[in-house]
């Protein structure tokens, strides 16, 4: 397992002065079930960061609650597209520097479009990918929302 996601990580939050913190963990967090379970909070406290692509291959990312599925209309709309389709792990990679599962809601290496779901403002703190698959990024939604200059639109269903 490569630290070097967490390491762009960490210098990005040091360089913008952002309020969060890394909690590296003894177990897998790959998935939303493996960050709750290791981290003992509820799913809707993780937020999945999922990278889409438009057929003009622009991308935006959206950012929702471990309980909640994007709809890609929503998302779609929000950003003025028809269409919308998850973007590979290469295409994830090659975007946001990081690998899926692991992908954090700010910090990325190239900018894009983030939109929030406004379920994820209803939680004080959330955790998100933080750059391999044994580190989670806390921070709050606020916080959030101020460092990846995010549009908060509802894009997401329950699951």
């Amino acid at each position: 397992m490569s630290r070097r996601g967490t390491t762009m990580l960490e210098t990005f939050l040091r360089r913008e002065g952002v309020q969060a913190r890394l909690l590296r963990l003894d177990q897998p967090t790959r998935t939303v079930a493996e960050a709750a379970q290791a981290l003992g909070v509820p799913p809707g406290c993780i937020v999945k960061s999922l990278l889409f692509c438009a057929l003009d291959g622009n991308c935006v990312l959206a950012v929702v609650r471990g309980d909640q599925r994007v709809d890609r209309a929503l998302l779609a709309a929000a950003i003025g597209y028809d269409q919308l389709t998850l973007a590979p792990a290469e295409r994830v990679a090659a975007v946001t520097g990081y690998s899926p599962g692991a992908t954090p809601p700010v910090g990325h290496t190239t900018p894009v479009p983030v939109i929030v779901d406004p379920a994820v403002l209803e939680e004080s703190v959330v955790y998100g990918g933080g750059g391999d698959d044994h580190t989670m990024l806390e921070i709050s939604p606020e916080e959030l929302v101020r460092v990846s200059k995010a549009r908060v639109v509802p894009i997401a269903n329950p699951m």
